[in-house]
């Protein structure tokens, strides 16, 4: 069946055909090659096994719920060598395999760095992981100030500023990108980013929406 008539036809809403066995909420469908060549031969569907295996595909939001983060922060995190190098692409969608956000997870660290900053000392968190770091933060907490991620990261003021910032404009233009009917200072108070955390994040948050 060609692409075009695939799409018109939408033989996957058949009754008895089988369940997608991508994450629910993915924007791409996936089926089981098995499950749909048992469908087209008019046989009883395969089984999908229902244990977990370190061998299992997973995509973003299915990632994201092991480490116990949102989807956003996972996008943070998948730059990290650790996960990069077993990064899957499966018909166009990122994947990493179970084991290796299991490892990940077990060597990321937690988010209770020493309380403080030492006087003349350099960020504590790498710079490659520091996005997923102030993801989580928000994520916990959307009135998060700079200098909780000062005391909580061991990183500096200016970078607890600007990083907070890069991510609450990149939320807000995501979703207003999700529901085109909201503005910039909409989608700023469906996050729950108070006018006094939120100015400067406005303006760069409008220029994502805007770019091409």
């Amino acid at each position: 069946m060609k692409w075009p008539t695939f799409r018109s036809v939408m033989p996957y809403t058949a009754e008895g055909f089988p369940e997608p066995i991508s994450a629910e909420g993915g924007q791409v469908l996936l089926w089981d090659r098995e499950q749909v060549d048992a469908y087209r031969a008019g046989r009883p569907l395969p089984a999908i096994p229902a244990a977990e295996d370190d061998s299992d595909l997973l995509d973003r939001r299915e990632a994201a719920a092991v480490l116990d983060v949102k989807p956003r922060s996972f996008d943070s995190y998948k730059r990290d060598d650790r996960l990069a190098a077993h990064a899957v692409v499966v018909c166009g969608v990122e994947h990493w395999p179970r084991a290796a956000v299991l490892a990940y997870a077990a060597t990321r660290g937690t988010m209770s760095a020493p309380s403080g900053r030492p006087k003349g000392s350099g960020d504590m968190v790498p710079r490659d992981l520091l996005p997923g770091r102030i993801a989580e933060l928000l994520d916990a907490d959307p009135v998060v100030t700079a200098a909780h991620a000062v005391d909580v990261l061991g990183i500096s003021l200016s970078t607890a500023q600007k990083h907070l910032q890069q991510e609450r404009a990149a939320r807000i233009a995501a979703l207003m990108s999700a529901e085109p009917a909201l503005d910039v200072e909409e989608a700023a108070d469906r996050l729950g980013y108070p006018p006094a955390v939120r100015r400067t994040a406005l303006k760069a948050a409008q220029q994502l929406y805007d770019a091409p």
